[in-house]
């Protein structure tokens, strides 16, 4: 009965989602960070739909260099970013995870729920304003990584405040959580950051979620990656909120926990599928209460 009570409010905001679809931005495929640009696109890529994955481009923080892999796309020789990286083009930290986190995560919803989803993802800059307010739901990952301009922090305050939605993941221990809240406070310096109890409706609008655990990076879970420590460094999982004045929950926290990467190895037999359940069922419950609260 409560995910038949969800459904039921996500009428009227469907049709209006609807409407927007003839104005957003065509679709592409950006650098990605892991070098995962090259998996073949689904055959119905470029059907409309109800919901999309849209990640939330961004500008990476200086005092950021992000290790793991000697080679990768825009880093130096022993991993970070090369400085003349430009993030709009992809290749930085926003592509963490993208897009296989995004098009396996697109799947789930799919298979789980009734909602129309989208196949692939979509990209969204801040500074295109034209854009960025067509699409409600955003996703973003290495948030220790983070630097928005004070234009973008304007913008990304106006898109949650008329009721948009931010899901925030994968940054781990203090000195990632200090670069993360050095914009979070300029988008929002009235409203804190709180732990979400248990008895939130995000939590239960589809699945109970009260029995919630740390789910680790792939690279977590072994002693011998070279990013190990990090895991390290945030032993304790917490599940953060921002919440508007009329206690809706506008951003979505996943701290020392790396959602994304249960996406993105759901299908792999190597990560343990207690991780992607959790994960997978979280983000279920974020797309279905973004969309009916």
């Amino acid at each position: 009965m409560r995910f038949q009570r969800a459904l039921l409010g996500l009428g009227c905001g469907l049709a209006l989602i609807s409407a927007l679809y003839a104005f957003q931005k065509p679709f592409r495929v950006y650098e990605s960070f892991e070098r995962q640009d090259d998996i073949p696109l689904p055959p119905d890529y470029q059907e409309k739909s109800e919901w999309v994955f849209a990640r939330l481009m961004y500008p990476s923080h200086p005092d950021a260099i992000l290790g793991g892999g000697m080679f990768g796309r825009n880093r130096g020789f022993f991993g970070g970013y090369r400085r003349n990286a430009d993030w709009r083009e992809g290749g930085t930290s926003w592509t963490q995870d993208y897009p296989r986190a995004d098009r396996h995560f697109a799947a789930a919803v799919r298979r789980l729920t009734r909602i129309h989803v989208r196949s692939v993802e979509q990209p969204v800059n801040p500074d295109d304003l034209d854009d960025f307010y067509n699409w409600p739901w955003l996703n973003a990952g290495e948030m220790g990584d983070w630097q928005l301009t004070d234009p973008q922090v304007k913008v990304l305050r106006e898109f949650l405040l008329r009721g948009g939605f931010l899901m925030l993941d994968d940054f781990w221990g203090p000195e990632e959580y200090a670069r993360f809240d050095e914009t979070m406070k300029k988008v929002f310096p009235e409203h804190p950051v709180v732990e979400m109890p248990n008895n939130d409706a995000i939590f239960h609008v589809v699945y109970d979620l009260d029995d919630r655990y740390q789910v680790p990076g792939q690279w977590g879970l072994s002693p011998y990656n070279p990013q190990f420590q990090r895991r390290a460094a945030g032993t304790v999982a917490h599940w953060y909120g921002i919440y508007d004045d009329k206690g809706r929950v506008m951003v979505a926290i996943s701290f020392n926990s790396d959602i994304g990467d249960s996406w993105e190895w759901a299908d792999d037999p190597r990560y343990p599928e207690k991780y992607s359940a959790l994960g997978i069922r979280i983000g279920v419950n974020y797309v279905v209460y973004a969309m009916s609260h």
